[in-house]
Parts: C-alpha cells; structure tokens; sequence
C-alpha cells in the first residue's frame, strides 16, 4: 500500500509538471497580482483543460504564522551562497572550505545574540525550539539530578515542554504544574510560595502560541534570581516579536526557532547563560560541537538563514509591532462590530497583537475552518490539532467546553495585507451567521431559553 501511495504522490506530481508546461507552452502568461487575495495562482492558461488544474492549485490566504512562517526574501538570499558554493563543513579546519564555513556560522551566532542582549558564544545552534526545549529542561535537571529534584512549569505550556516534564517525572523528579488565572498568566505569588530548597528549574514560556498571552516575564526572573533557581523561557513565538534582553529579565535559558521568524525550518537555537554559568547534560551524544552541548554537524545554510531572520527582526520590529497591532485591531473590531458573542481568549492586555484567538458561541469551530476553506487558519495549536479534543490551553483558562471547541486563532504576519484581513473577516462573519442559522442551539438562545438551566437527556 505504501508503495501505491507514493507511485500516486510521484503521478501527481509528473502531472502537475506536465501541466505547468502546457500551460508556458499555450501562450503569455496574464499578469498575475503578486499578492491578490486569493494568493499565488499558478498559471491560468485561457479556456484550456489545463483551466480545471490550475484552478485546483488555488493557494488560500495565509493567516496561520504561529504555526510557521514564510521565509523571508533576504533570509534566503542570505543562505543561498552557502547552498551552493560555500559548501564547507564548519568543523573542518585545515582548509578555505571549512574556515568560510565557521566564519559565517559565526556571524549568524553574533546576529541572534545581538536581537537577545546575549553574548555569542553563549547561543548554541539546535534543530529548533523542541529540541531547545528538550535540552533546557532534561540537561539542567539531569545535570542537578543528585541536589536538586523539583521542576515548576504551567499548564498552558508548548506539549514538549510539558512531555519533557513527564518523562523526568518517569525518572523520579517531582514537576510542579502551575495553574494560570482566566486571563492566562501565572500568579506570581504562587510561584513564589510553589519553589521549594530543591527546585532547579522554572520553565514559563513568554508569548503563548494558541492565546498569544504574554506572560510577566522579567518578574518571574527576579524571582527566580533571588531564589537561586534557574529560569528558562520557551520564546519561540516572541523573539524577534517583542523587545528581549536576557539580562535585563534575568533569563538563565531561552529557547529560539527559525521557522516562526522568517527563517528555514529545521533550524533553532538556545541560549544558556555563561556567568553565573549554567550547566546541562548533553542529550545528543557525538563529537563535542557546539561545546559539547549539541554534537552533530552545524547545518551553515540553515544557521546563516537563522541569524539573517534574527538580523532582519531587530531592524523591522518597532515597524512590523505597529503594523500587526492596527491590522489586528481591525480585524477584531469588523468581527465583533458585526457579530454578537464573540469571546476573545486570553489577556487583551498583556498580549501579543499577532495571535488573535476568538471563541464564536453556538458554532462548531471545525465547521467554521471547513467553510473558510479559503483562508488558512487554526483552532488549537497545529501540533496537536489531529484530535478533536478541545485546547488544553483553553481549558486550562477555565473557557466552557462549548466555546473552546468553537475557538479559531487568526494570526497576523509580516507579510499579512489589509486586504487579507478584510477578506477573512468578510468571510468569517458571512459563516458564522450562516451556521448559527442553521443551529438549534442559537435559536434557543434567540428566544431566550438559557442554555445553563437545560437537562439534556441521553436516549
């Protein structure tokens, strides 16, 4: 079967190659907008059969960045020389080849130092923010294992940071997990009174990637510091985002990925501060580089790709934070201008204007994203939305079952137009208002039955 499955992809994709070349071959092509709102049109040829094929590669718009990012022009061209001709491994070092190598992977080191207030030979290259992840809180637990067994963490934490909690809970550690209030952030106080003489690690991660809430971080490094405990922070949906300084907020570790900021995926980093020095046990066992913290070849296209997208963060953020903040609040104030009971989830306060998440009651958020089908968008976070189970963020915010299953996050970008969001709020209101016609649930609500003070029955 596996086999048929990929002689049908290779079928597909020979086809779509025959038909682009039909397509160059029947004549000019028309200008194509190079951004209209349905995006990337790939090659309408007139009144031909390849019409049907080009129309089924129609590409909705992109409203998706918490889940990856588009690679930003000059972050590719960046990496470009080192995929081709610059193609030196970075260890090695009795020739031009390797040295061209290292002095680039360098560079890229100095560039995401620069965007944290880090010193470079601090930044240590990963394959993204789950490894980072993996490595912050594995390494420095195993490392304290024979002082120190106690890790605090949240409940509203990316799955590997919780999944990493576990498996040490399976080697014998005890892992507070902090609840946050309704608004989504943690009670400071209770972190305080939570950190015990053998707490090593406190892992809160600074914007949330479903709610986008913005947790206070700097305060939870003062505590941290006064305490004598390490502080490590999941920033992968906030550098590059919003103002960093490792020193500043008292960061001990800080986890980063490249593909949420305009870079290539499969690349990350983390930071682990030198003085006063932390120390993790490796995960990956091999030969000794990145200060034997991560063995295995630095991948130079990928981290030149990173410190390029790190580089062009620190110059546009100021401007991408203003851009992103109006075409939010534009797109908040058309739904809910239009549409009754729309809930916004998470902190409107202390948030990232970026990630919008947005409960529609008495209205199956599933069939909201199967009407919009025209528009990329989630509910849930992509890494686990393969089950139907609702946001365990959203429950963990104290949301009703029912609205949290009616929950869509909208997320704004670099690259995101005005018209886009006027476009997805056109059509998401248009689809809201036609499924909450069809829904027993809302016409209750209309005549007033308080759907509280129901005993449904089971028959």
């Amino acid at each position: 079967v596996v086999g048929s499955d990929a002689g049908t992809m290779l079928l597909r994709a020979a086809w779509r190659r025959a038909v682009l070349a039909v397509a160059a071959a029947v004549g000019p092509k028309p200008a194509t907008p190079s951004r209209g709102l349905r995006l990337r049109v790939v090659d309408h040829a007139s009144q031909s059969a390849v019409a049907s094929e080009a129309e089924s590669v129609l590409r909705p718009l992109y409203m998706d960045v918490q889940a990856t990012t588009p690679l930003d022009p000059r972050v590719l061209d960046a990496m470009l020389p080192y995929l081709i001709n610059f193609y030196g491994n970075a260890h090695s070092r009795t020739h031009a080849y390797g040295w061209e190598s290292e002095a680039a992977m360098e560079r890229a080191r100095q560039q995401v130092a620069s965007l944290i207030g880090a010193d470079p030979r601090e930044i240590i290259f990963t394959s993204g923010a789950t490894e980072s992840n993996n490595i912050a809180i594995k390494g420095v637990a195993r490392f304290y294992r024979s002082r120190k067994k106690h890790l605090i963490t949240t409940q509203t934490e990316h799955k590997c940071v919780l999944d990493s909690c576990r498996s040490l809970e399976a080697e014998g550690f005890r892992v507070t997990y902090l609840p946050v209030q309704k608004s989504g952030i943690i009670d400071l106080k209770e972190l305080e009174a939570t950190i015990q003489p053998d707490t090593s690690l406190v892992s809160v991660m600074t914007v949330n990637n479903e709610i986008g809430v913005k947790q206070p971080i700097a305060e939870i490094g003062r505590i941290c510091s006064s305490r004598k405990v390490y502080f490590h922070t999941d920033a992968a949906q906030a550098v590059g985002k919003i103002p960093l300084d490792v020193n500043n907020m008292k960061i001990d570790l800080m986890s980063i990925s490249g593909h949420k900021i305009y870079g290539p995926k499969g690349v990350g980093a983390i930071y682990i501060r030198r003085r006063p020095r932390v120390r993790v046990e490796a995960l990956q066992s091999g030969g000794g580089q990145e200060r034997g913290m991560r063995s295995g070849t630095v991948p130079t296209p990928l981290v030149v790709g990173l410190g390029a997208a790190c580089e062009v963060a620190q110059q546009e953020m100021e401007y991408d934070h203003k851009r992103i903040s109006k075409l939010a609040e534009r797109l908040i104030e058309k739904i809910t201008k239009s549409l009754p009971d729309v809930v916004m989830n998470g902190d409107p306060e202390h948030h990232y204007p970026g990630c919008i998440n947005l409960s529609f009651a008495y209205v199956e958020g599933e069939s909201l994203l199967m009407a919009l089908k025209d528009v990329a968008l989630s509910s849930g976070s992509a890494c686990t939305s393969a089950s139907l189970e609702p946001s365990y963020v959203l429950r963990a915010i104290g949301t009703d079952e029912d609205l949290a299953h009616s929950s869509i996050r909208f997320g704004i970008g670099r690259f995101t137009t005005e018209e886009e969001v006027d476009y997805t709020a056109e059509k998401c209101i248009q689809h809201v208002k036609r499924l909450r016609e069809m829904s027993p649930l809302w016409e209750m609500v209309q005549d007033g039955i308080d759907l509280k003070s129901i005993k449904w029955t089971q028959h």
